[in-house]
């Protein structure tokens, strides 16, 4: 693999990172309504959930599953349900998700949030054709080391996934750090994120992948 195609695949990773996803609104969410320690809790969770999309991908089971209609749809009507039950949590829960002083329940919510995000991730499709899709094309498959060239794709993609989601996280913590000041506003802000996840998972569970 030369350093041109590398570099190709770096610029074509960060393009596809700022495209607004289930990931991505989760990370903003939690961001937004929480504050900088949700919203990179909800980073970390989601890059790793990426990593068990790319061994799932070198190992082949991604393609399994894409190419079984049964298998495929259980995943994505899981992922959807999974979206709709976070926006549902959201819409009811009572004030805003500022996280508490305490911090045994502190670590306790973020370490929620945090397995939230691993899940919104493991079981977003579109993470999986991301993998199964975009890698091969920057691998040849004649190349006698096209397994370690996959692995340092993936991780690399996934550097970038993290490294993109960080600069939301703090971008967004920044521009809104006034508003989860008033506990009406930041109320209004879960309830939107609840209803903007309700949304994206309908849209899931009813959209050809």
């Amino acid at each position: 693999m030369s350093i041109h195609t590398y570099m190709l695949f770096i610029g074509a990773s960060v393009v596809l990172c700022l495209v607004p996803g289930p990931d991505m609104l989760f990370l903003l969410g939690q961001t937004v309504a929480k504050g900088r320690a949700a919203g990179l809790s909800a980073a970390l969770g989601i890059n790793l959930g990426a990593y068990v999309h790319l061994l799932a991908a070198i190992t082949g089971l991604s393609a399994l599953i894409l190419a079984s209609a049964t298998a495929f749809a259980v995943v994505k009507f899981a992922g959807a349900a999974y979206l709709i039950y976070l926006g549902w949590t959201a819409i009811r829960a009572k004030g805003g998700f500022a996280l508490p002083e305490d911090v045994g329940l502190q670590k306790t919510v973020l370490r929620r949030i945090f397995w939230q995000g691993f899940l919104s991730d493991v079981l977003n499709p579109k993470v999986a054709l991301f993998y199964i899709a975009l890698l091969p094309q920057f691998v040849s498959a004649q190349d006698s080391d096209a397994m370690t060239q996959l692995v340092v794709l993936g991780v690399t993609g996934n550097m970038v996934g993290i490294a993109t989601s960080v600069i939301y996280v703090f971008v967004a913590s920044k521009m809104t750090a006034i508003l989860r000041r008033s506990p009406t506003i930041s109320a209004w802000m879960t309830k939107l994120m609840g209803a903007m996840f309700v949304s994206l998972g309908a849209k899931l569970a009813t959209e050809k992948l």
